[in-house]
C-alpha cells in the first residue's frame, strides 16, 4: 500500500486570501463608519451634491407672520435636479428674520429651523410617511406685519445703519426685528451656481454688511439707556429712591485720573443736587457716575446680569450675541460703566429687553420668534409657551422705575420726540459716545402704555447722534403701529 502523499500548502494563495479578507473588513468598517457615525458631517458638507439635490427635491414648509401672511414659500421650478425654488414675497423687509436657503446652506430662521421646514424633523417625517405628504412643516412667527414695516420704514428714513426690536413684555414674543442695510433673500434662491457665487461675493464684500443681523448678532455701547440698569441697582440697594438728592457737579474728576466727566453739552444738572428722578429725566452724567462709584462694580454687575448681561444661553431660535458688562474695573471705569460707556456692550435685542423687564413688573420673559409649528394637514406639533427668563427687580421697584421713565417723554425730558398723545410712554434715551469711529450711536428704549404695556422697543442707529432726536421717532412709529387706534 502506497504511503499517503504530503498535502502541499499554497502559501502565496493564502497570503492573498488574508489580504483580501483584511481589505474586506476594512471596507465594511469604513462603510459602517460613514453611514452610522459620519453621515451628519457629510450631509452638511456644501460639496455634497446629493445633499443639495435633496434640499430642493420637495417643498419646504412656509414661514408665516402671526396673521398668516406668507413671507417664505416654495414654488415648483420644474428643474430636473433642483425642483423647488424658495420665494420671499417681501424681499428685504423680513430678511433679518427669515434669512435664506440656498445651494450654499442657510441663514436666519431658514437655518435655525431647517429640520422642521425641510421635513427632516422626526415628528414631521413620521407624519409624512403615514399620510404620504412630502412637504416640511409650516412655521407661524410672532412677527407683527404692521410693527415690522413701521420699524423698517422709520429706520430707513434716517438714512443710516441700525436695528430695531419690538417685544411683547408679558410674553417675550418678538413683534419686529429689523436690521439695515438689508438684502433680498430671493437673490440666494437661484440654482445658477456661478451667479450665486457672484451674488455671495458681492454681499459679503459690501461695507454695509447687509448679511449681518445687527439686531441680535452685533453688540454696541448702550450709552445712557444703561442708566435704567444703574437706577434699578440704586433703587434695589435701598440707599436711593426717586426723590433722593444726588450730587451732580458740572464736572466730576474721575477717581485716580486727571480726566473730568461732564454732562451732555457741558450744562449743569438742575441746582447741582437734584432728585434721582430729575437726573434720570434729563439724563445727567455726573450724578450717575457718582452712583456707580458709590454702589461699586459688583452691585452694578449683579444688576446687569439680572437683566441678562453676560448670558450666552439666549436663542430666538437664532443664536444671540452676548451683551457684556465688563469684568474687573477700577473706580473710574466703574463710573463710566454706570453710564453705559467704557466696555459695556448690548445688542439691540437687549436694549428692548431692558424696557420689557421693567414693563412686566421686573420679570423678563424669554424672547422668541416661533409661535407654532404646523404640519401640512393643519396639525400643530409644537407651540411656544412663554417662559420666565430673569427676575430683574421686584414689582415695587419696577413701578418706581416706570414712573421715572415716563418723565423722559414729558416736557423737559430727553425723549419727548417719542411722546404719543393720550398714551403714557416710558422711555430712556442714549448716546453712545465711545463708538469706535468717534461718531455717537443714537439709542432709545421704551414701552407703552406705561400702565398696561403692550410693546417694548429697542432702537439703535449707528452714528446717529443724540438718541432723543434720531432714535426716538423710530421707536414712536413702532409703538403707534402696535397700539393702533390707541397710538
Amino acid at each position: 500500500m502506497a504511503a499517503p502523499r504530503a498535502r502541499r500548502i499554497n502559501i502565496p494563495l493564502r497570503h492573498v486570501a488574508l489580504v483580501c479578507g483584511a481589505m474586506l473588513f476594512a471596507l465594511l468598517g469604513k462603510v459602517t463608519y460613514i453611514q452610522a457615525l459620519d453621515a451628519d458631517r457629510l450631509n452638511a458638507d456644501p460639496r455634497n451634491r446629493q445633499t443639495m439635490i435633496a434640499r430642493f427635491a420637495g417643498p419646504r414648509g412656509e414661514i408665516l407672520l402671526r396673521d398668516g401672511t406668507v413671507i417664505a414659500t416654495s414654488r415648483d421650478s420644474g428643474g430636473a435636479d433642483y425642483r423647488y425654488r424658495r420665494v420671499y414675497p417681501a424681499g428685504p423687509l423680513y430678511a433679518p428674520v427669515t434669512g435664506h436657503i440656498s445651494l450654499y446652506g442657510g441663514a436666519g430662521i431658514e437655518k435655525a429651523e431647517n429640520a422642521v421646514l425641510s421635513g427632516r424633523d422626526p415628528r414631521v417625517k413620521v407624519r409624512s410617511l403615514v399620510y404620504g405628504t412630502e412637504s416640511g412643516a409650516t412655521l407661524k412667527l410672532t412677527i407683527d406685519g404692521r410693527a415690522q414695516r413701521a420699524a423698517y420704514e422709520a429706520l430707513r428714513a434716517t438714512g443710516l445703519r441700525g436695528a430695531v426690536v419690538a417685544i411683547t413684555p408679558a410674553t417675550g414674543a418678538i413683534l419686529a426685528m429689523v436690521s439695515l442695510p438689508s438684502y433680498d433673500p430671493n437673490l440666494y434662491a437661484t440654482f445658477d451656481a456661478d451667479r450665486l457665487a457672484g451674488i455671495d461675493r458681492r454681499l459679503q464684500a459690501d461695507p454695509g454688511r447687509p448679511l449681518l443681523n445687527r439686531a441680535i448678532q452685533q453688540n454696541y455701547p448702550p450709552g445712557s439707556a444703561f442708566k435704567i440698569v444703574t437706577s434699578a441697582a440704586a433703587l434695589t440697594s435701598g440707599r436711593y429712591s426717586p426723590t433722593t438728592k444726588v450730587g451732580a457737579p458740572e464736572a466730576l474728576r474721575l477717581p485716580g485720573t486727571d480726566t473730568y466727566l461732564r454732562n451732555s453739552g457741558g450744562t449743569a444738572c438742575g441746582d447741582g443736587n437734584p432728585p434721582l428722578a430729575y437726573a434720570f429725566k434729563t439724563s445727567c452724567n455726573t450724578p450717575f457716575a457718582k452712583i456707580g462709584i458709590d454702589l461699586g462694580q459688583d452691585v452694578l454687575r449683579e444688576q446687569a446680569e439680572a437683566f441678562g448681561f453676560g448670558a450666552d444661553d439666549l436663542t430666538v431660535p437664532m443664536p444671540v450675541a452676548r451683551s457684556v458688562y465688563p469684568p474687573e474695573m477700577d473706580r473710574a471705569q466703574t463710573a463710566m460703566s454706570a453710564l453705559g460707556q467704557f466696555d459695556d456692550r448690548a445688542t439691540p435685542l437687549m436694549i428692548a429687553m431692558i424696557s420689557a423687564a421693567v414693563a412686566n413688573d421686573g420679570v423678563l420673559m424669554r424672547p422668541y420668534l416661533v409661535e407654532e409649528v404646523r404640519l401640512a394637514d393643519g396639525t400643530v406639533i409644537d407651540e411656544t409657551e412663554p417662559s420666565r427668563y430673569r427676575q430683574t427687580l421686584d414689582e415695587h421697584e419696577a413701578n418706581r422705575l416706570t414712573a421715572m421713565m415716563v418723565t423722559v417723554t414729558r416736557p423737559g425730558g430727553t425723549g419727548t420726540a417719542a411722546a404719543i398723545p393720550g398714551v403714557d410712554v416710558a422711555a430712556k434715551t442714549g448716546t453712545a459716545e465711545n463708538a469706535a469711529s468717534g461718531q455717537d450711536h443714537a439709542i432709545f428704549t421704551s414701552f407703552a402704555p406705561a400702565a398696561d404695556p403692550r410693546v417694548a422697543v429697542g432702537v439703535l442707529v449707528e452714528h446717529g447722534g443724540f438718541g432723543g432726536q434720531v432714535a426716538a421717532p423710530v421707536a414712536k412709529a413702532v409703538m403707534r403701529a402696535v397700539l393702533g387706534d390707541r397710538g
